[in-house]
């Protein structure tokens, strides 16, 4: 599990301490500011995980009262609101395992088939990351094709795969960050990333038309 503690990145700006700083003061402006500005994109990233608006709302709102309990631990080495989007994913992640019900179909028939010798059967293509602007679209515009594409296809991956493909390549956690969120060994996400890459590749050229452009 992410403990909400501040990742190791470049120092955060003025605007940031500042606000920080009302925060810890008790300043209710300083909390209502926090909360409208991250909201938005914390829904996003909560809804990907989750997969429904009320659950995704739901972790935002623990993500918040996490992070507000846990201000005296923070000590400003990151920006806010990355320190806020583990918590916020963390938070996801809990209730997703918290549903976890049916079991998870089989993903053997989106992998690369080999022949006798041990070559793929179909020439593979290169592994294109997945782009958040991809996942996210253009603000209030209507979705692209290719964020459709995107979006309908991570959505038919089995959670196991979804998870590890969201967190590594669009929340951007590293290899360790995900297995401590996932409670799995690194080399586990390792594995699981690889065949959730190529699984995601088939299902955007098999079954959406073809390879992004």
């Amino acid at each position: 599990m992410i403990e909400p503690v501040p990742p190791v990145e470049a120092g955060a700006p003025d605007d940031e301490r500042d606000l920080l700083d009302r925060l810890r003061s008790g300043d209710d402006g300083a909390f209502e500011q926090l909360v409208r500005t991250t909201t938005p994109r914390l829904l996003a990233v909560a809804r990907r995980i989750t997969g429904n608006d009320e659950d995704a709302r739901d972790a935002v709102q623990e993500g918040f009262i996490s992070a507000f309990r846990a201000l005296g631990k923070f000590e400003g080495h990151s920006r806010l609101s990355t320190w806020l989007h583990r918590i916020v994913v963390n938070a996801s992640l809990m209730r997703l395992r918290a549903k976890r019900l049916k079991p998870e179909e089989s993903i053997e028939d989106l992998l690369p088939v080999y022949d006798a010798k041990g070559y793929h059967v179909d020439e593979p293509s290169a592994w294109d990351a997945i782009r958040l602007e991809d996942v996210e679209g253009n603000g209030d515009a209507p979705p692209s094709r290719t964020t459709k594409l995107v979006r309908e296809a991570l959505d038919r991956l089995p959670e196991t795969y979804r998870t590890v493909l969201l967190l590594r390549d669009i929340e951007g956690l590293d290899t360790q960050e995900t297995a401590e969120a996932l409670g799995v060994t690194a080399n586990a996400v390792k594995i699981r990333l690889h065949r959730a890459r190529q699984a995601f590749k088939t299902l955007v050229e098999r079954e959406f038309g073809g390879p992004r452009s």
